[in-house]
């Protein structure tokens, strides 16, 4: 492979769909049928390659993970794909009330 392949530019691309299904199951210890199990719960979408082939981003992989800790200690895969959903909801209304706290802060200290 040399530089000036198309993929040269993607490897630091957490989003870039670079895994196919096999090779993502492979990584995550898992079956492809977990993958399109979540897949159906709407925890991940995977891009499509041309030929119609789902493809997986390291970013997907990594809520992959996440589902399959749960899984693995038995949790029903819908119910973990739920979790899932929910704890990175949870988180981004945390950062941005943390925003608005900060800035309604630095609008009170500016204007004492």
């Amino acid at each position: 492979m040399t530089a000036d392949t198309p993929l040269s530019g993607h490897l630091d691309d957490d989003d870039y769909p670079a895994y196919t299904m096999g090779r993502a199951a492979e990584m995550l210890g898992t079956t492809p049928g977990f993958l399109r199990a979540i897949g159906e719960a709407r925890l991940i979408t995977p891009l499509r390659s041309e030929g119609g082939h789902r493809r997986y981003s390291r970013y997907q992989l990594r809520i992959a993970a996440r589902a399959r800790e749960l899984v693995d200690k038995g949790t029903p895969v819908e119910a973990a794909c739920r979790i899932v959903i929910l704890e990175d909801q949870l988180e981004e209304a945390q950062r941005i009330n943390a925003e608005y706290r900060h800035s309604t802060k630095e609008t009170t200290d500016s204007s004492s």
